[in-house]
């Protein structure tokens, strides 16, 4: 059995919907996990926040602009006034209940169901379209099997066990539909896998039920060498190992929701990433022999970095002083990205600030902090094992003429991450691309 998991962009409009079936084989034994239809997403976040902030209005007026949206959808999707009516009842059902969360005590758990409302749309709406057209599928409910425990952990032998039976259920059917990045936890409330966790779900299904293959699905021909929205001359590249890839989707190669790797790699489910918008290309195949030995791979930048520093003469011949820090960011569940120590400093960096003040008054206690923000770290992923001989040097070299503010060399075997100024982001993803492919 196979896995495809669409994006939003995949199910976007009505013509893109049917044009699914371009891609999808109905004789053919496999799940499809949808997420919501493009800018879904963030409308029902921009909703959840209104309703947060007890502006009800505003959310109403918000609800009602969507579901304008939703009717043109519906227009093109369907072709038989049956149909129509099916699909207008749907999006009636949604957006009502959305509407009617603003009358009760509107809390983080109302949030969250209102940001499942989108992958549940989207995905009866292609089963409906499927039906009316007289194409056989299920539709499985995804808050029937998929569940993260208490620690937003994904339960995976839960998931196999709860998914394989609702499949065995329906031996003659081949076509299965369920949405991705909703879930329920560990108290049975409805929750999701975070933004971008329809590819995680995707990998989770592949990984509990030991699918042949995960086929990722986007308006992309797999994963460049390089960002082709900043570099000229950038291409996919046919084949990575799940490390080069974890390592790529981390620090910023968009195509992949980075935790959607470990699954895959855990269980050694073969990820495809493909194309919607041109079928035929070969994309990218992530698997365990998939890495080439001696080859700088790719280049990959993410934003929205800050850096902290932090100075003390306490550090000097202590130890225990870093697991000290370490612990003040587990206390705030925040992950660091970059660590480069010295004997009296110790430099890391962190992505998520929701919690920055919090920590730099912690971290202060230990000596003096000072903070870099609009900072991006460029990582290049390749073979740098200690059997190689000059990669590093050779990236080095390609941006010696810009300033530098951190290097992270020999954490891993795949890349060597290097923080800057945001500002110079665009040169140094050139710079590197020339010199290096």
């Amino acid at each position: 059995m196979k896995i495809l998991k669409f994006g939003g962009t995949s199910v976007g409009s009505a013509q893109r919907i049917k044009g699914l079936l371009d891609i999808v084989n109905p004789t053919e034994r496999q799940v499809v996990v949808l997420s919501a239809v493009a800018g879904t997403t963030n409308a029902l976040v921009e909703i959840g926040h209104a309703f947060l902030a007890g502006k009800t209005e505003e959310a109403l007026s918000l609800i009602k602009q969507h579901k304008d949206k939703y009717e043109d959808l519906i227009k093109e999707l369907f072709t038989t006034a049956q149909g129509l009516e099916k699909g207008k009842d749907l999006i009636d059902y949604h957006f009502n209940y959305i509407a009617s969360l603003g009358n009760e005590m509107f809390t983080p758990v109302e949030e969250k169901i209102i940001l499942a409302q989108g992958e549940l749309l989207s995905t009866t709406l292609f089963h409906f379209h499927l039906e009316e057209i007289g194409v056989p599928s299920v539709l499985l409910p995804a808050l029937d099997f998929m569940k993260i425990d208490e620690d937003n952990e994904p339960m995976v032998p839960y998931i196999g066990e709860k998914l394989s039976t609702l499949l065995a259920e329906f031996p003659d059917n081949t076509l299965f539909i369920t949405q991705g990045y909703i879930c329920r936890n560990s108290f049975g409330e409805i929750d999701n896998l975070r933004r971008g966790g329809s590819d995680y779900t995707a990998s989770l299904i592949g990984a509990a039920i030991q699918a042949d293959e995960v086929q990722i699905w986007t308006d992309i021909d797999g994963m460049h060498n390089n960002d082709p929205r900043i570099v000229k001359g950038t291409h996919p590249i046919a084949n990575l190992s799940f490390d080069e890839a974890a390592e790529l989707a981390y620090f910023g190669a968009k195509i992949l929701h980075p935790q959607s790797v470990f699954p895959a790699q855990r269980y050694n489910v073969p990820v495809r990433l493909l194309n919607t918008m041109d079928p035929q290309a070969a994309g990218t195949l992530i698997s365990k022999e998939g890495g080439s030995n001696g080859q700088i791979r790719a280049i990959a930048a993410k934003d929205g970095i800050t850096a902290i520093h932090i100075h003390s003469s306490r550090m000097l011949l202590a130890y225990g002083f870093l697991r000290k820090i370490f612990e003040i960011f587990e206390r705030y569940k925040t992950p660091i990205d970059m660590i480069t120590t010295s004997e009296v400093a110790v430099s890391l960096t962190v992505d998520d600030t929701r919690n920055l003040e919090d920590i730099i008054k912690e971290v202060e206690d230990f000596g003096s902090v000072h903070i870099d923000r609009d900072q991006t770290i460029v990582c290049v992923v390749g073979d740098f094992s200690a059997n190689t001989h000059g990669y590093a040097a050779k990236v080095l070299d390609a941006i010696k003429h810009l300033p530098l503010r951190m290097i992270s060399y020999g954490g891993s075997d795949y890349n060597v991450s290097i923080l800057l100024d945001t500002s110079h982001k665009t040169e140094a993803l050139r710079s590197l691309h020339n010199r290096l492919f």
